[in-house]
């Protein structure tokens, strides 16, 4: 029975890892930025591979800002502070080319995913790390954020290093917003995402807080 019990445990293990999204192929991959595409396993049937201008595509990133998605009370707190950029100016320069030719590539049951990195506290162990995937399924644009500016291990995680006893943390909640918030709608299923084809048909507005 034991035994009986340990292999359903395992088989149970095993199934929870298969249903997460894996890695198909690397796009780009250096010491600032790397693209890759990964498997949806819910199968979501994206309208890719799309060809999006990269002037377009930063016109579409440099509008999202975001708060960390927090519970009740602290909820009212974060609530007074207003929401920042998602991505700085630098970050946009060197990801904008490596996520569009993602999406170029990418197929319709692939997401295009991105890490920016940088130094960290300590930049011989951890990393500053912004990352999360997009994905496009006409006319919707939908962006997921798993870490801003997290402090990430800069190898793979190994309980038995001194150096890097932990895993890295699962990925943060986060709220997104979009200016002009009308474009940020919920797509057929109840999703957040972006209307951009009408954001980049409609007349181009100024960014917000001045950017």
């Amino acid at each position: 029975p034991i035994l009986a019990g340990l292999t359903v445990g395992m088989l149970a293990v095993s199934v929870a890892c298969a249903r997460l999204p894996y890695t198909t192929r690397v796009v780009h991959e250096d010491a600032r930025v790397a693209v890759s595409l990964q498997r949806d396993v819910a199968e979501p049937a994206y309208t890719h591979p799309v060809q999006l201008d990269q002037a377009d595509l930063k016109d579409i990133l440099q509008r999202f800002s975001f708060r960390p998605q927090q519970r009740m009370p602290l909820r009212w707190f974060a609530e007074e502070n207003l929401p920042k950029p998602v991505f700085r100016p630098d970050e946009l320069d060197v990801l904008i080319g490596r996520l569009a030719e993602g999406l170029r590539v990418a197929s319709p049951g692939e997401r295009v995913h991105f890490e920016l990195r940088a130094p960290g506290f300590n930049p011989h162990v951890r990393r500053d790390v912004v990352g999360g995937w997009v994905a496009i399924r006409e006319p919707y644009f939908y962006l997921t954020l798993e870490y801003i500016h997290a402090q990430l291990p800069t190898h793979q995680a190994d309980p038995y290093d001194y150096n890097y006893p932990t895993p890295p943390p699962p990925p943060a909640e986060y709220l997104l917003y979009f200016e002009p918030g009308r474009f940020w709608v919920n797509d057929r299923q109840g999703i957040p995402a972006l209307d951009y084809r009408a954001f980049l048909n409609a007349p181009k507005v100024g960014l917000p807080g001045g950017r």
